[in-house]
């Protein structure tokens, strides 16, 4: 049998990425002789004799090749090598974390599917349809940030929870409710929105006629909505494995990512290798169990078909909302750019909100206000230039939909933080890094969308007439099907712009993205958390930045989603305006 394009692409990227972390050492562009060196000793000189010494105990002297073909037979074998730094075994440090890691990725997903159930629960019983609008707003607020705000006031201010560690249950309840809260929000909306159209199906009308009860119509409704929506679930689980990094990293807890993240920043290439490897791995476990309960929920009789949902009803929202957070947020910016961000002033370190300081000081004295206000162009207009970007990746991608399927199948499964990780290891940290990290996994969603559009357009009537009557196909494509794709294909990465920028924040404060003293607000995030006891203001300022970021984004959507919803007819059907809707496929990471 003829391997398809997809399954193909699919290969390829996977051993792209493969053999990209079996050459990490060579990929850094950093001497790793001289990093073991100092690991080992730090008072030793590094010689060139004492650097060939390290060479030839790694291995790098042999070449790149040799060491990824030594890499791989020892992937084979089950060893992950030696940590450059500790010189103990790689694999028992992998396997330990990520053992801690399935087990509060396991909790998160518990409070995931409980906090889901209780968002689609008032839609099955009453019909309501609010709920998908709280479930978009739950779903909106990143991990690092819910975990900050977590660890603040149930950890620090009220004391109730362990804030740091691996102790046993009670270490677990944060960080797996700050993962868990956006996964179950998302996993909320995608049923809340579908189960509406569901319901008002013939067949539950008929249901209803014949006296079935309201349990057993809800219980076939779920069956009939939970199929298609499977491999969202999948990448929902995939996201979790890139809030793990954060939040493990906020919490302490010895989980795969924080392992990851610290392999990267102390240069311990093997032991990044193992980390990285084993996240990508459950990834794509993670999509193939997608996939396998929605072979198992369709059937043998349906799984072959096409088996699609109705039309989410449209959730609206009153334009105050959106015009609300977005004057709040430009006054606050516009104030901050009048100031100052890098003007040090020790003698008001860590100062309280005062007309001098409208939002207090950090801890080397700089106005909190104006870095705020400075942040904002390193925030979001890099997220400007990914979203541009990634608009131009997916429309050259729509018209290839079979090699772009099996590329976007990989980078599905890496979250931007793994992605992250890669990329600073190898390039280092910095803005740029992020934007190219960001980038690499931002386009799959819109070149679905940009391929569905493609493949109606050119199935439409009026592409035929042109044909008939000899319009050439360069005409054909640049007057007629790239305008169709290119407005609907912008406005869906346009509403992508706050996601991506909660995802370069995330990058941010995890380190891997701008460093200091740029004033990017993930990394004001990431140094108000020394003090955040003393000067919590200092952390609440870019935290509830992000939030009304992170609101606007959603409340934005769902205004234009009004506007644009499908117009009902005089019996009741509708008619769709957008086939593939304002926001397109979900992805995983909030981005």
């Amino acid at each position: 049998m003829v391997p398809s394009a997809a399954g193909v692409t699919r290969a390829l990227a996977l051993l792209a990425v493969v053999a990209a972390v079996g050459l990490l050492p060579w990929l850094s562009g950093k001497d790793p002789a001289l990093t073991v060196l100092r690991a080992r000793s730090a008072e030793q000189e590094p010689t060139k004799e004492a650097l060939d010494a390290v060479r030839r105990d790694l291995g790098l002297d042999s070449g790149p090749l040799s060491l990824l073909g030594s890499w791989a037979s020892g992937l084979v074998r089950g060893d992950l090598g030696l940590s450059w730094v500790s010189g103990t075994e790689v694999l028992p440090s992998v396997v330990a974390g990520l053992q801690v890691s399935l087990a509060l990725m396991g909790a998160a997903f518990g409070v995931a599917l409980v906090l889901a159930c209780a968002l689609v629960a008032p839609v099955l019983v009453r019909g309501r349809r609010s709920a998908g609008a709280c479930a978009a707003m739950l779903a909106a607020v990143p991990e690092f940030l819910l975990a900050t705000v977590a660890l603040l006031v149930c950890g620090v201010w009220l004391g109730w929870l362990p804030t740091s560690g691996w102790q046993g249950p009670p270490s677990m309840v944060l960080p797996a409710l700050a993962l868990g809260v956006p996964a179950g929000g998302l996993l909320g909306r995608l049923v809340a929105d579908a189960l509406p159209g569901v319901l008002d199906e013939r067949w539950v009308e008929l249901w209803r006629g014949a006296g079935v009860g309201r349990r057993l119509i809800a219980g076939a409704a779920l069956k009939r909505v939970l199929p298609p929506l499977v491999p969202q679930f999948g990448m929902v689980a995939v996201g979790l494995t890139g809030g793990a990094v954060a939040v493990e990293t906020v919490f302490a807890v010895p989980g795969i990512g924080r392992t990851a993240l610290g392999a990267a920043k102390s240069q311990d290439l093997p032991l990044l290798q193992g980390a990285v490897l084993a996240l990508l791995t459950l990834g794509l476990v993670m999509g193939a169990l997608a996939a396998f309960t929605r072979r198992r929920l369709l059937g043998p009789a349906l799984r072959d078909a096409s088996l699609t949902l109705p039309p989410a009803r449209p959730v609206r929202t009153h334009p105050a909302i959106p015009l609300t957070l977005f004057t709040v947020l430009a006054v606050a910016i516009g104030w901050g750019l009048l100031r100052d961000p890098y003007a040090v002033h020790t003698a008001d370190r860590l100062a309280a909100p005062s007309w001098a300081h409208p939002l207090g000081t950090d801890g080397l004295g700089r106005d909190v206000l104006a870095r705020l206000g400075h942040g904002a162009a390193p925030t979001v207009g890099t997220a400007a230039a990914v979203c541009l970007l990634s608009l131009l990746v997916a429309l050259a991608l729509g018209f290839l939909p079979g090699v772009a399927a099996g590329a976007a199948d990989i980078a599905n499964a890496l979250p931007p933080v793994i992605v992250g990780i890669l990329v600073a290891a190898v390039a280092g940290p910095g803005t740029g890094g992020a934007a190219l990290a960001v980038a690499l996994i931002s386009w799959p969603p819109l070149a679905a969308h940009a391929a569905a559009l493609v493949q109606e357009v050119r199935a439409s009537s009026f592409l035929l007439a042109q044909r008939a009557i000899g319009a050439p196909p360069w005409w054909i494509l640049t007057r007629h099907v790239l305008p169709s794709v290119a407005a609907p294909v912008a406005r869906h990465a346009l509403l992508r712009l706050p996601g991506i920028a909660l995802a370069l924040a995330s990058l941010g404060f995890l380190g891997l993205g701008a460093q200091p003293p740029a004033p990017e607000w993930g990394l004001l995030l990431d140094e108000s958390r020394a003090y955040v006891e003393r000067a919590p203001w200092a952390a609440l300022t870019p935290a509830v930045a992000l939030a009304l970021l992170a609101g606007l984004a959603v409340s934005g959507a769902a205004y234009a989603q009004g506007r644009r919803a499908p117009r009902t007819s005089e019996r009741g059907k509708v008619t769709p305006v957008d086939p593939v809707g304002p926001v397109g496929p979900v992805d995983p990471v909030g981005v």
